[in-house]
C-alpha cells in the first residue's frame, strides 16, 4: 500500500468558468490557471503521484506547455491514472476537502464523485468529497480563491 497527499489553490477571478471535479459549477467567478484551474481534480492528481513518489502534476504536465493550455483535468487525471496502472497499482480511496466560502458546493458533490471514481476506473463508494468554509479567514474565506486537499491510498494490483 502507498498514502499520497495532495494541495492545490487558484484565485477566483472574473471571466472565467469555475470547474471543480469536472463539474461546471453556475458562479460569477472561475479560478484563473494555465489549465481549466480545477483545484479539486489537480488536489487528487497530486495525491497519486505523491503515493507513487513521482513528483507533481507540474512535472507531468507543466504550465509552460501549450498543450496543456484550458486543459480539462479530468483528461489529465485519466492519463494520471494511465502511471498508477503502468506502476502496478489502483485506487483502495480517496479523501478530499474543498475549501471555499462561497458558492455552497453540495449540490455539486455527487457529480464530482461520479466525474473522479470514473477517471480513476474505481467506484464512487471509494471517493469522498466534503466542502467546508473557512468562516471568512484567509483567502479562502475572504472569496478570493478556492483550495482543496486530498489523500488516497493505492492498493498493489495483484
Amino acid at each position: 500500500m502507498r498514502i499520497g497527499h495532495g494541495y492545490d489553490a487558484h484565485r477566483l477571478v472574473e471571466n472565467r468558468p469555475l470547474i471543480l471535479g469536472g463539474v461546471k459549477i453556475q458562479y460569477d467567478r472561475g479560478l484563473l490557471g494555465h489549465s481549466d484551474a480545477d483545484v479539486l481534480t489537480h488536489a487528487v492528481m497530486d495525491s497519486i503521484l505523491g503515493a507513487l513518489a513521482l513528483e507533481d502534476i507540474g512535472a507531468h504536465f507543466p504550465d509552460s506547455d501549450p498543450q496543456y493550455k484550458n486543459a480539462n483535468s479530468i483528461v489529465l487525471l485519466e492519463k494520471v491514472y494511465g502511471l498508477m496502472e503502468a506502476a502496478g497499482y489502483q485506487l483502495g480511496n480517496l479523501d478530499a476537502t474543498l475549501i471555499a466560502q462561497e458558492p455552497k458546493l453540495k449540490p455539486y458533490l455527487i457529480q464530482m464523485k461520479e466525474n473522479l471514481a470514473g477517471a480513476c476506473h474505481t467506484r464512487p463508494e471509494n471517493v469522498s468529497i466534503k466542502a467546508t468554509t473557512e468562516e471568512k479567514m484567509g483567502f479562502t474565506g475572504s472569496g478570493e480563491g478556492i483550495a482543496a486537499h486530498c489523500v488516497c491510498l493505492l492498493i498493489k494490483s495483484e
